[in-house]
């Protein structure tokens, strides 16, 4: 029997995990604090594990480094390499064919370094990496390593499939269009997708391959203070592919612009076996374009509905397919909690870089929606992209600082291997920083018109003025409310001083005086040990800690 060992290399460099900065959500373990490394259930792996099974004579086992990082307490490694090696050292498992999966920049050089340990504990083993960064970059990961016998371009399914069945794996790596080997890089060969037509040909997610416990250590899940049930969450995908061209955005280069569905008996099957075998209460859809297709997202929500679950579209909800009607579904089937797509503040940044199809206008009419229907709204904003300028991100704030929203994620544009806005950047000269550093909170871009310096301090400030000084739920009154963004921003970020400044006014407000008095303390307490609050307090003209002051706030 075969045997494949998947690996996911952890999504943070080793020098912010043990140093984070100070926009980086932040954990606690024995000796320290640490970065706080978000766990999404890796689909893309669960989907090839159960294709594999049920196609061939096949075992398989995988190793989430993500996981073992939220687990390791206290953390002693001097770096990445000596915690994969002291752990896949102690691995009683022999793999046939080991398969790394990387698919942001910020995994770079923990996949190279997985591999060297890999090669030198399993020297019999064939190692190959997928994903976004070995479909973009494989030639600069065989410039710098030697230790990959392939990498496969797009998705996993098919390729290693036949991999698994191949008599003779390595002729087999050289003949197939879609693995990557160093003498078909060198050759200049070209390289081809190789996609599952129908999903349904997919069999129900390996879910057994993991712990679901492990993904409640910090999932995504965690960050979303709308949502009150934050246990039993599975991630899903019901569709492939995404027809729209933001120059931001990589999936295209794994998944393709043409979509795929899974078809809905298939759906209904999979969220009833999520349900009955898994316990599921809350399904996080992952699909980058879930409402392609009105009529369809409607009957996914009434299987929701039916299943007496909720769910969290993450990312995949075109904001122009939000209108009222489809927002009262989503309502009915207990979805307390939107994320919102917006990207940018300014029509012209939307429309002329970003090339997203999107009006602000309904922007406003979807946030006012969504809190008539009292549903929690989560902005997703991006600023620093190639092509905008000070003018732009100004246009931008005073905009979004008229929406209705209850929080916003204002986050640094990063440069994705395999998107448009990495091809501009390139051959404008604009990574002077690099872009293997790059990760939305950590700025990379260096234009005419700014700098990753100001790009990164801007987008921290935004965040600071559109949650706390100008926060809506505290605008209309809804203290409570406004207290649950709070408290979540001090669940990633315990010395968040702001956040405990406005929960002592918003207490205040609602008459607690104890833990208003309280939660100014905890705030005067951080700002004395840390100067970089004090910068921001004065930059507000925050009224500092005299209770008679922010009362009146």
């Amino acid at each position: 029997m075969e045997k494949v060992l998947f690996i996911v290399p952890p999504a943070v460099k080793y020098e912010e995990f043990i140093n984070p900065d100070y926009n980086i959500g932040t954990l606690i373990k024995k000796n320290g604090s640490f970065a706080n490394v978000l766990t999404e259930m890796p689909l893309g792996i669960l989907s090839m594990s159960a294709y594999l099974k049920d196609q061939a004579s096949v075992e398989t086992k995988l190793i989430d480094f993500n996981v073992i990082l939220n687990k390791i307490d206290p953390f002693k490694h001097q770096s990445f390499r000596e915690m994969f090696a002291e752990y896949l050292e102690a691995l009683d498992y022999e793999p046939t064919v080991i398969g790394i999966s990387s698919l942001f920049t910020p995994s770079y050089q923990s996949l190279l370094d997985i591999a060297r340990c890999c090669k030198k504990r399993f020297c019999q083993s064939l190692i190959v990496a997928g994903g976004g960064i070995p479909t973009n970059m494989y030639r600069n990961i065989f410039e710098a390593s030697k230790d990959f016998d392939a990498l496969c371009f797009g998705e996993g399914e098919l390729p290693l499939l036949g991999l698994i069945k191949a008599k003779d794996k390595r002729d087999f790596l050289e003949e197939h269009h879609s693995w990557i080997t160093r003498k078909k890089s060198d050759d200049g060969s070209t390289f081809d997708y190789c996609y599952i037509e129908n999903l349904d040909d997919i069999p129900f997610l390996d879910y057994e391959l993991i712990d679901k416990d492990d993904y409640g250590l910090n999932p995504l899940i965690s960050t979303y203070a709308g949502v009150e049930n934050r246990r039993m969450s599975f991630h899903v995908m019901t569709s492939r592919g995404c027809p729209h061209h933001c120059c931001f955005c990589a999936s295209h280069s794994i998944h393709g612009r043409r979509m795929r569905f899974y078809s809905l008996d298939r759906v209904r099957e999979d969220f009833t076996r999520l349900k009955n075998q898994f316990q599921a209460q809350t399904f996080i859809f992952q699909d980058d374009h879930l409402a392609n297709i009105k009529q369809r997202t409607l009957k996914i929500l009434d299987m929701i509905k039916d299943l007496k679950v909720t769910a969290i579209f993450q990312n995949g909800i075109a904001l122009y397919t939000l209108e009222r009607e489809l927002l009262e579904a989503y309502k009915n089937v207990g979805v307390n909690q939107m994320v919102l797509a917006v990207e940018s503040g300014s029509e012209r940044v939307l429309k002329e870089i970003i090339h997203k199809p999107l009006q602000l206008d309904i922007v406003k009419r979807v946030a006012d929606d969504c809190r008539d229907l009292d549903i929690y709204t989560d902005v997703n904003i991006l600023i620093g992209f190639p092509g905008e300028n000070k003018h732009d991100i100004d246009e931008a704030r005073c905009f979004l600082k008229s929406i209705n929203a209850n929080w916003f994620r204002v986050v640094v544009a990063t440069p994705l291997v395999g998107s448009e806005m990495f091809r501009i950047c390139v051959d404008k000269g604009y990574l002077k920083h690099g872009h293997v550093d790059s990760n939305y909170k950590k700025a990379v871009i260096d234009t005419e018109d700014f700098t990753a310096e100001w790009i990164q301090e801007t987008a921290y400030l935004l965040n600071l003025e559109l949650n706390f000084v100008h926060n809506s739920d505290m605008k209309f009154g809804r203290y409570q409310i406004a207290l649950k963004g709070f408290a979540n921003a001090l669940r990633a970020k315990p010395d968040h001083a702001f956040a405990f400044y406005y929960s002592s006014a918003c207490y205040a407000k609602m008459g607690n005086t104890s833990a208003a008095k309280q939660s100014l303390d905890s705030a005067k307490a951080i700002v004395s040990k840390d100067s970089r609050w004090k910068k921001y307090f004065d930059h507000f003209e925050l009224g500092w800690f005299d209770y008679n002051l922010i009362t009146a706030r």
